[in-house]
């Protein structure tokens, strides 16, 4: 089946379950896609979407220079809703490689971790449908220090995680997990925002460390 026939597909699935019922991410999708629209893009470039944490990465065209990059990170997310929303958010874009971080939320919501991984492997298989090819990189939790009483819950899901990686064809896992703790293993509280959930300037250079090689 052609590239172009799957994409008409995989949209009318998209728009039905997802902007043809209201539902809290909807406005915020829709703007999002219009003003990405109203940009111009091309296909084969690489997508970077997921939860708040990639919605306020404002340093990612430092490090992306050269490369066609699209942010489509929606703040408060979880895997369930870019499911939802994986058309409009990645897949109209026909990427030839796309960076997701979800979890991070469902966690704090108490969503199991296998429930999660449920929705990443949907959202991978939905990709692979229309491209095989398409390089998928998921990115383990970071260590906020505002969720840190459920550290144990954030480390045994980016273990699922990177061993789901590991067997799948086309798809790796990157940790953000070591380079945002100390020596100790604690999580840095100089490197959040005053919420100590999200990355300050200083956390995100540490972020495009761990991202460069991505991109040169």
């Amino acid at each position: 089946m052609k590239k172009s026939i799957l994409l008409f597909l995989i949209f009318t699935i998209g728009f039905t379950a997802g902007f043809a019922q209201q539902h809290p991410f909807e406005g915020e999708v829709r703007k999002l896609s219009d003003r990405l629209d109203s940009l111009g893009w091309n296909p084969g470039g690489t997508v970077v979407t997921g939860s708040s944490t990639i919605k306020m990465w404002r340093s990612l065209p430092e490090i992306s220079s050269g490369v066609a990059v699209l942010n489509t990170g929606f703040g408060g997310s979880k895997a369930a809703d870019l499911e939802r929303y994986l058309f409009p958010l990645v897949l109209k874009y026909d990427p030839k490689r796309v960076f997701i971080y979800e979890g991070d939320n469902d966690l704090w919501a108490n969503v199991p971790a296998v429930e999660i991984l449920n929705s990443l492997k949907q959202i991978v298989t939905r990709i692979h449908l229309v491209d095989p090819g398409t390089e998928i990189v998921l990115i383990g939790a970071k260590p906020s220090p505002s969720r840190w009483k459920k550290k144990e819950d954030y480390l045994a899901f980016n273990r699922l995680l990177k061993d789901y990686c590991d067997k799948t064809e086309q798809v790796a896992y990157l940790d953000t997990w070591k380079a945002l703790t100390d020596a100790q293993g604690n999580p840095r509280p100089e490197l959040y925002l005053q919420d100590q959930l999200h990355l300050n300037s200083d956390g995100y250079l540490i972020w495009n460390g761990i991202f460069k090689s991505y991109f040169h």
